[in-house]
């Protein structure tokens, strides 16, 4: 095949804009996305200089042709390069730039290819978040932790109180229900946010492995063992060690673990030397340590040891109000890793999302999230985008929508109050069905009534 031939239709096929100048810069071709990004017809660009796009990526010397007219034919290749461009409006067009120089047989300058990705609608898109975000004053949250409800506002303060401290922190709750963030949280608002953080998931390594990975161990102190190698201890020295999922230790290793904290010294495995350590510790379980320690599988002397300060995190049941807030940060998040525009969700699948009672917590309600970015196509995500477990579970409560109300994108978490206001209206003024839209009971429906002044008449 002649690939001469089609030159022209393989490049107005590419997506990005394609534009070739000669080694005096003057346009020579251009494709039919650069001419849309542009402005210009390739009639208008054939034979103009390339300064008249004004691009802000480009440094032009102007005195003569090849390296003469433009640093690019000095450099030779320019790869992803963000530019500003000036259209034939006099507009000014984001864009991602690439180019290559390119040659004759006998290696001259002959001009050079560019190619233009337009990413105006990136950055509009980006905007419009940022837009909404101030609009509603959502953040990062507390170290990363979303959540405005009552019972989270008491776990912050909670965590700033005892931060400080070196008071041993055992994190309790379901899995899923980000104890390793309010672990996180501990360490960076803490005197040693500086000092390593370091995590161990005891639930994850076998009864000898564990051993090694928290004490370290020498040279030959079992198979395999070919170094000398520091422990996880050792790795947090001055700073904090979080041990997840605690309860899964083994009770070898938990009369090992009560030395070091109760000496703050480690011996590695295989060695006769012992260590000094400076560690704050952190715990977590989603485990029933006291009914463990009535079975004789967990220390009772160790659970007093780590069990110092307890904290809650609560699922995601008990705080419905914050799902709505946490959905919007994970669609932020996913918006910008897959570039999609993707701006909400329908008020149906968002009523839907809220009555789910989330066995799995934050973590099975990302996943949801994530799921439905994969299947949505447009700015919103529909009750059809959603895992059949959480359709299947609110088709069983949920009135149909009204035709009016289908147009509509929950972009972001409204107040209780609204949110309150909106159920009540779709039902009508029934309470208990108000109650089953927002996925509580009907005691809270009319708690909030009073709460906020609302006349159902």
């Amino acid at each position: 095949m002649d690939i001469g031939r089609h030159w022209r239709h393989i490049i107005d096929s590419v997506q990005d804009g394609i534009i070739i100048v000669d080694e005096k810069g003057f346009f020579v071709a251009a494709n039919q996305t650069a001419q849309l990004i542009t402005g210009y017809t390739e009639e208008e660009l054939r034979g103009q200089s390339c300064r008249l796009l004004n691009c802000t990526g480009c440094k032009i010397v102007g005195k003569g042709k090849g390296k003469k007219w433009c640093a690019l034919f000095s450099e030779e290749f320019i790869r992803e390069k963000k530019c500003m461009i000036t259209d034939s409006q006099n507009r000014t067009i984001p864009v991602i730039k690439s180019a290559t120089v390119l040659f004759n047989e006998k290696g001259q300058i002959v001009g050079a290819v560019e190619t233009l990705k337009d990413i105006s609608e990136n950055i509009h898109y980006k905007n419009e978040l940022a837009s909404i975000k101030r609009m509603y004053h959502i953040d990062d949250g507390f170290h990363g932790i979303i959540g405005r409800t009552p019972v989270m506002q008491s776990l912050y303060e909670h965590i700033e109180s005892v931060a400080s401290l070196d008071t041993p922190v055992m994190i309790l709750g379901e899995s899923g229900t980000g104890k390793e963030m309010v672990a996180k949280a501990l360490h960076e608002t803490g005197n040693r946010a500086s000092k390593p953080f370091v995590k161990v998931n005891c639930a994850a390594l076998s009864e000898n492995i564990l051993e090694s990975e928290l004490f370290g161990h020498v040279k030959g102190a079992y198979t395999g063992a070919e170094g000398d190698r520091i422990g996880r201890f050792e790795a947090a020295h001055k700073g904090t060690i979080f041990l997840d999922e605690i309860g899964d230790i083994p009770l070898s290793v938990q009369v090992k673990l009560l030395r070091v904290l109760e000496e703050k010294m480690i011996q590695r495995v295989g060695a006769n030397k012992s260590i000094s350590i400076d560690v704050r510790i952190i715990t977590a379980t989603n485990k029933h340590l006291e009914k463990m320690i009535e079975k004789g599988v967990f220390r009772e002397d160790l659970f007093f040891r780590i069990n110092v300060f307890p904290l809650t995190c609560p699922p995601l049941r008990e705080r419905k109000d914050d799902i709505t807030l946490i959905i919007q940060h994970f669609i932020s998040f996913h918006a910008e890793k897959t570039g999609k525009n993707i701006l909400g969700f329908t008020p149906e699948a968002m009523r839907m999302m809220v009555a789910y009672p989330w066995p799995g917590n934050i973590r099975e309600l990302r996943n949801s999230v994530e799921y439905a970015f994969v299947l949505a196509r447009g700015k919103s995500i529909g009750q059809e985008h959603l895992p059949e477990k959480i359709t299947s579970y609110k088709a069983l409560e949920t009135p149909p929508l009204k035709q009016k109300e289908k147009s509509f994108i929950v972009a972001v978490g409204l107040s209780e109050k609204e949110r309150l206001l909106d159920a009540l209206q779709r039902a009508d003024g029934n309470q208990t069905q108000a109650a089953k839209i927002l996925g509580v009971s009907r005691i809270t429906v009319w708690k909030r009534i009073k709460k906020h002044g609302i006349q159902l008449e």
